[in-house]
């Protein structure tokens, strides 16, 4: 029995963490006779979870496309280098019965330009990269082949985004399908098929190709929208956007809830849409970089018509109007004359009937009541956002320019 009991202990050294195998009969002794009785899952799923172990990648996962998409960045700064040319050949022509063929070195090609465009499904400056290099042209070849020019390198920005170079505006693209030449690529080289001259038959000279423009570029972006919602912290606006459109800002009882700006469109009959913009909330002193400062106060510039939203609930709210207008007037010159409409949120709050009338009275215009929790009043609100959008688009036609479309 000695032979049949090493047998058993290699087969068991050889099947171990697969299962558990027992020999049918034990008289043969032969491997063609051996079935297996029963599988153990619980060593096949342990064996299946290290292997998955092991095969897994040392390192942190990259982010997906989605992730990187929800953070907002307004401000990027781009290195960017347009292709390099490429070098021109020098070659002579060489065939039999020729003997004197001549020069045939052919031109580099030119390197690819980069260009900024704009695309309207680009929300933010987060996909936009440090740095650019352009796509460089290939060698000139024998038998004058030029080189292929390189290809354009499209780097797609965000309607509304403003390009500086040393402090000075060089573009602003705020248009869907505007596009700038952000960096040149570099010219080609010439072969010494080039230099043929009646004094210089058999030119050995060619050039290499020039190197790409560098460029270092400051983008900023400023939201597009029709209106502008303008307001202090926890006011409602984002309530509001929520209620008036299919936009998602986060809602909550804290200040600063709103950290980047939300557009959201506001549809109407006849196809037409109007682009609201959720601005985060400004404090006194926010022209002098207080709370989140001055990086949200350039978003309202783009905007063609402002809707100041007042919290009801807080005593003397006619002081929200008066600093609000004092901000934007304190940071650009004229940007508080722009039309508005004022809008007095939470009139469900019963704090809120009290200050109505002084609110009215202090003012001295229009006051849009409303509640965002409860839908009150909306319709009001979407009239006048109508009649609004309505005197803008007269004006941009009357000076020959067309309104802006979402």
């Amino acid at each position: 029995m000695a032979p049949a009991r090493r047998f058993s202990a290699r087969l068991r050294t050889v099947f171990q963490g697969v299962g558990h195998w027992a020999l049918s009969t034990w008289a043969g002794l032969k491997p063609s006779r051996l079935l297996p009785q029963r599988a153990s899952p619980r060593l096949l799923s342990v064996g299946c979870a290290d292997l998955a172990k092991h095969q897994e990648l040392p390192g942190k996962k990259p982010l997906s496309e989605k992730k990187l998409k929800r953070y907002f960045v307004d401000y990027r700064r781009v290195l960017v280098c347009g292709g390099n040319g490429g070098a021109g050949a020098s070659c002579f022509h060489s065939e039999p019965r020729k003997e004197f063929g001549g020069p045939d070195g052919g031109d580099g090609g030119n390197g690819g330009h980069v260009i900024l465009r704009v695309d309207q499904q680009v929300k933010s400056l987060s996909s936009v990269l440090s740095r650019y290099q352009g796509f460089s042209g290939e060698d000139g070849g024998s038998k004058n082949c030029f080189g292929r020019s390189g290809a354009v390198l499209y780097i797609r920005v965000p309607v509304g985004t403003l390009v500086k170079e040393g402090g000075r505006v060089v573009a602003d693209l705020s248009c869907v399908g505007d596009e700038y030449i952000a960096a040149l690529g570099g010219a080609g080289g010439k072969g010494n098929r080039f230099f043929l001259a009646n004094n210089n038959r058999a030119p050995v000279t060619c050039t290499p190709g020039q190197p790409g423009q560098q460029r270092v570029l400051h983008l900023e972006l400023k939201t597009v929208a029709h209106a502008g919602m303008v307001g202090f912290p926890n006011a409602g606006k984002s309530s509001l956007l929520r209620a008036i459109s299919n936009a998602r800002p986060a809602v909550a009882s804290y200040p600063f809830t709103t950290l980047k700006p939300h557009v959201g469109i506001v549809h109407y009959e006849g196809h037409l849409q109007i682009a609201v913009a959720d601005i985060p909330g400004i404090i006194r002193g926010a022209h002098q970089n207080r709370g989140l400062g001055s990086a949200f106060l350039r978003h309202i510039e783009r905007c063609r018509f402002l809707l100041f939203v007042v919290d009801l609930s807080q005593p003397e709210p006619w002081t929200q109007v008066d600093d609000l207008k004092y901000e934007l007037e304190m940071y650009e010159k004229g940007l508080s004359e722009r039309p508005h409409a004022i809008i007095a949120n939470k009139i469900d709050l019963p704090e809120a009937q009290a200050n109505l009338s002084q609110l009215r009275d202090h003012l001295g215009q229009e006051v849009i009541v409303l509640s965002a929790l409860t839908g009150e009043n909306l319709e009001q609100l979407l009239l006048h956002l109508k009649v609004l959008y309505d005197a803008y688009a007269e004006a941009e036609l009357g000076q020959g320019r067309q309104p802006l479309r979402w």
